[in-house]
């Protein structure tokens, strides 16, 4: 599987959004949405937890849907099957002001892609927030 077009410049810009709605986020320390998002919360972003059948991961209220988030979203990270990504990106599309939402490794949906550039959302896919990050971000200190 490819990843999406964006420069490296591109992303690191992304990384200037600290708001990020982790959708599919686990409690179980072991899976990516874990670690992942915890560090994340590390390296100073606000990190929102959506999963439908938790309430609460690390010491941070669950939604079951992003676009039931009061607060502002910047970025929506997806940590969910290839099929299941397009109800999550249409309602993505009911939260206005998200930038960008972001497809873990492995996770990509043409069709929901094409669903969010429509909407003004862009996309990236298969890559990993925490292994681009270091990549990025880590190499330039």
């Amino acid at each position: 599987m490819n990843t999406d077009n964006h420069t490296d410049q591109e992303i690191r810009n992304f990384y200037n959004l600290k708001n990020i709605a982790v959708v599919g986020m686990s409690t179980n320390q072991e899976k990516p949405s874990h670690y992942v998002s915890k560090y994340l919360i590390q390296q100073g972003y606000n990190i929102i937890p959506v999963n439908p059948t938790i309430d609460e991961i690390l010491n941070k209220k669950c939604y079951k849907m992003v676009s039931q988030i009061a607060e502002e979203i910047d970025i929506v990270d997806v940590f969910r099957k290839s099929e299941d990504v397009m109800p999550v990106v249409e309602d993505v599309i009911k939260k206005k002001g998200v930038k960008l939402i972001w497809l873990q490794k492995g996770i990509f949906s043409p069709e929901a892609e094409e669903l969010a550039k429509k909407n003004g959302i862009d996309f990236i896919y298969n890559r990993c927030m925490l292994e681009e990050h270091q990549r990025l971000m880590l190499a330039e200190k």
